[in-house]
């Protein structure tokens, strides 16, 4: 019997000529379930799910998390359900290799989707979708060119102006630690105390929160991940806020703008390996990578696909290209160096 390659699987297209040959070779390779651990919201990944099961007549079994999933893994063991983690940030992600909870993979697929910095070295995690570290300045009170770079946030000329979470919280740490990678531990750190120096207030809240600071007037500079100011637009209350700054991102003219990650690994003890894997390639796939951009106003990892017309309207950028194995593995630094800088007092 022929068996059509996995390469096949998810370029189906359902019109006419199409449908039959994709239903026999989805009837091929369907079975069962898969089952997923995630830490994203429920209303970012289900659609993405729906679309995997209508494709493919495999079921996703989720359970969502927003913490402790290193620890469930860790005391589920060898009789832990879950073939998957999806989880955000780099660091998530090398918590949970370094923990030995996830296993290598060998795709052809998801290689030649995913470039090589977006994934790790040792093919046991994969970027999914990569957000990027904006500046949003308040478009009344700053002037344009004022803040052009991460560096700019540590200028004396911003005491009292800007507006961060937690210096200790995963996305602050990431830029912290590519300040580290880029700038050394001796200029990174100089540049987080700088940057406590230049706060408004002490770091609170999330990244929409420091958005509706700068809409209040407490500060006039916030560092964000690019999608919530998307999320932000459709909201009726928020998009006051998002309509009070405006986008910059940062580092144009030298190394680019730091970019994180979503990410998918499988378990080290996946019961549904098949099943996971076919899951994996169709997340990396053109039509979930497309749904990623259009419902979520998220990047792509894969080249070409299209994005929201609002992200659109912001513009192309450089993204800086280091490694994220780098920023995993200063990620430690980091977070000692925020408490070395009394970031949070």
């Amino acid at each position: 019997m022929f068996l059509p390659s996995r390469a096949n699987l998810f370029s189906c297209t359902l019109p006419l000529l199409s449908l039959l040959f994709c239903a026999s070779t989805f009837a091929v390779f369907a079975a069962e379930e898969v089952n997923v651990y995630s830490y994203r919201k429920p209303e970012l990944i289900q659609p993405m799910f729906d679309e995997f099961t209508t494709d493919t007549g495999i079921t996703v079994n989720v359970v969502f998390a927003k913490k402790g999933m290193l620890e469930k893994l860790k005391s589920e063991g060898v009789n832990s359900p879950a073939d998957l983690v999806l989880t955000v940030d780099i660091g998530r992600l090398s918590d949970i290799k370094n923990a030995g909870l996830i296993q290598r993979v060998e795709s052809e697929i998801i290689n030649s989707n995913i470039p090589s910095n977006m994934r790790d070295t040792d093919n046991q995690w994969f970027g999914i979708t990569s957000r990027a570290r904006i500046i949003v300045v308040s478009k009344d009170r700053i002037k344009d060119g004022t803040v052009t770079s991460y560096e700019d946030l540590a200028d004396p000329k911003l005491k009292g102006l800007v507006c961060t979470r937690s210096g200790k919280h995963a996305y602050m740490v990431a830029l912290t630690a590519s300040m580290i990678v880029h700038e050394g531990i001796e200029g990174a750190e100089q540049w987080l105390a700088d940057l406590k120096d230049n706060l408004a207030r002490s770091p609170e809240g999330n990244d929409r929160g420091q958005v509706k600071a700068i809409r209040e007037g407490v500060c006039d500079i916030a560092v964000i991940n690019h999608y919530y100011m998307y999320q932000m637009i459709s909201d009726p209350e928020q998009k006051l806020w998002a309509d009070a700054v405006k986008v910059i991102f940062p580092n144009q003219k030298d190394r680019g703008t730091h970019m994180n990650v979503s990410g998918m690994a499988m378990t080290k003890h996946a019961p549904n390996r098949e099943n996971a894997l076919l899951l994996m390639e169709f997340l990396s796939s053109d039509a979930a990578q497309g749904m990623y951009a259009q419902l979520n106003g998220e990047y792509t990892v894969k080249p070409g696909i299209p994005l929201a017309d609002a992200v659109i309207a912001w513009g192309e950028f450089k993204q800086d290209t280091v490694d994220l194995t780098a920023i995993a593995a200063n990620r430690a630094e980091a977070s000692k160096m925020a408490d070395r800088v009394a970031y949070d007092d």
